[in-house]
């Protein structure tokens, strides 16, 4: 991307949407949620999500809804309806009436990434307003010790000279994870094998350990007490900028394959039509949530960021993912296993 563009010329730009980010907080810290308060919400709010309770995606709307009553002065239910890859949640949400009182929590994958390798009877761009991004986070390339290659150079040395031959596990085909691997391989023109497990992250995890594999993208959290104990070897973070919690591992992209970057995120969603006053009323109360110091705390000893945003500038991410992964899975030739 070019650094050199304008706020303007070039919106989707992470770094970009990082530096607006500081604009969009000091114009929340004076929203009136307060005042608009007194007409919404009257009754409780729902926050829906599509993956099972103890999931990353459950894990940060609960905190947030426990605290937004004192600022709405109204219960914040989150409901869990797990399955087909959270599109379930997503349709009963996109199917709600535009009233402020039913929300969606997602992860970046099931709104950028699965509308591309399902038929769904719902649009992301189309049928949800985007209320505001509730985390960040980078990933984590490891390898098994076993593997000859300490850094992305040589790990593209050795996939050129070994083409289909190095595998790398997911927890399914079309996650972030996945995707993290499938644009390390297009951009460093590459071929490797990837191995989904059905099971989830937990189940790649143990094959990697045990060997079975020789490569994938995790969470920082779930990866970072194998790098410490020497189980796991860290390549490299997917981010721009280097983790906190790992600043001794380079970029990818600074490390050999200039250009690469990929994260994943958590929003909060309403459906399509719903009022300018509730998104932003909704979009300032959490904004305040994540401002509280225990929640940054929180979010921090799980290895995710807090990006402060503007429902259009969540929007502009939501749009530059959509059609980023839409190119790289139809280039990919990805597709859902039946």
């Amino acid at each position: 991307m070019d650094r050199n563009m304008s706020c303007g010329e070039h919106l989707a730009d992470h770094v970009l949407l990082r530096v607006c980010g500081i604009v969009a907080a000091l114009s929340l810290s004076q929203s009136p949620v307060i005042a608009h308060a007194q007409t919404y919400p009257s009754k409780p709010i729902r926050v829906l999500h599509g993956f099972a309770v103890g999931g990353a995606i459950d894990i940060f709307s609960r905190p947030i809804a426990q605290r937004l009553p004192e600022l709405l002065g109204q219960q914040v239910i989150v409901d869990a309806h797990p399955g087909a890859a959270g599109t379930i949640a997503n349709e009963l949400v996109a199917q709600s009436a535009p009233d402020g009182y039913t929300l969606l929590a997602a992860p970046s994958s099931a709104m950028t990434a699965t509308p591309h390798l399902y038929q769904l009877r719902y649009k992301p761009l189309a049928d949800f307003a985007p209320i505001i991004q509730i985390g960040e986070f980078s990933f984590v390339l490891v390898a098994h010790p076993d593997v000859p290659a300490h850094n992305v150079k040589e790990l593209i040395a050795l996939a050129k000279a070994k083409p289909g031959t190095l595998t790398y596990g997911s927890p399914g085909v079309g996650t972030a994870f996945h995707l993290a691997g499938e644009l390390f391989s297009t951009m460093a023109g590459v071929k490797m094998l990837h191995v989904p497990y059905r099971g989830g992250g937990s189940a790649a995890i143990a094959d990697i350990l045990g060997g079975r594999v020789d490569l994938m993208w995790d969470s920082l959290g779930v990866v970072r007490p194998y790098t410490q104990a020497g189980k796991l070897r860290a390549i490299g973070v997917t981010g721009a900028p280097r983790a906190a919690a790992l600043p001794g591992i380079p970029t990818i992209a600074e490390s050999g394959l200039p250009g690469y970057e990929i994260a994943g995120w958590l929003g909060v969603f309403a459906p399509a039509g719903t009022s300018r006053d509730i998104i932003n009323t909704l979009n300032g109360a959490i904004s305040k949530v994540l401002a509280n110091p225990e929640i940054r705390k929180m979010w921090a000893a799980s290895d995710v960021e807090i990006v402060p945003m503007t429902p259009e500038q969540f929007a502009l991410r939501l749009h530059f993912d959509y059609e980023r992964y839409g190119k790289l899975i139809k280039s990919s030739g990805i597709e859902i296993q039946r």
